[in-house]
C-alpha cells in the first residue's frame, strides 16, 4: 500500500523547523525500493534549506487527496520521519539519477549549482487509510 501510494504522487510536504516555528514545503521527491532513503532538491537559499542545516529533523507528507467527499473514505497518507543530509557528490549521484528518473523535467534544477540535493535517511513509515487504520513501519534504528 505505501509503495503504490508513493509511486502514484510526484509530490510532497516537507515538514521543517527553526527555534520553535514550523514550516511546510511542497517539494518533488524519490524513494529508494527499500524506503531506507528519501530524496528531494532544494535550493540553498531557501528557508527550508537553512531549516535543515540548523535541525536535520524532518517529515514529510504524502496523500491521495482529490479534494472529493470520496476522500473521506478512501484518502491515503503516508508520513516519512527522519534526518537530512546534503551528502558528497559521489554518494548523491545514485539518488540523483532515480530521482531524475522520477523526475527528467527537473534536470536543470537539480543540476545547478544553486540546488542542494538531500537526503533523508528515513527511520519510521507512518501510513494512515480511512482517518484512522493507523500502520507503523520502523525502517532505521
Amino acid at each position: 500500500m505505501i509503495r503504490s501510494l508513493l509511486d502514484a504522487q510526484r509530490l510532497g510536504v516537507l515538514s521543517t523547523h527553526c527555534r520553535g516555528h514550523p514550516y511546510a514545503s511542497l517539494v518533488a521527491y524519490g524513494v529508494t525500493d527499500d524506503f531506507s532513503r528519501l530524496f528531494f532538491a532544494t535550493p540553498r537559499s531557501t528557508r527550508k534549506y537553512a531549516n535543515m542545516t540548523e535541525d536535520d529533523r524532518v517529515a514529510m507528507l504524502i496523500d491521495s487527496r482529490s479534494n472529493a467527499e470520496a476522500d473521506f473514505h478512501e484518502a491515503r497518507a503516508v508520513t516519512i520521519t527522519g534526518r537530512v543530509s546534503e551528502p558528497g557528490e559521489d554518494a548523491a549521484a545514485p539518488l540523483k539519477a532515480l530521482f531524475l528518473s522520477r523526475h527528467p523535467y527537473l534536470c536543470d534544477f537539480v543540476t545547478a549549482p544553486s540546488c542542494a540535493f538531500m537526503v533523508v535517511k528515513v527511520r519510521r513509515c507512518i501510513f494512515v487509510e480511512r482517518f484512522q487504520n493507523v500502520t507503523e513501519i520502523e525502517v532505521s534504528p
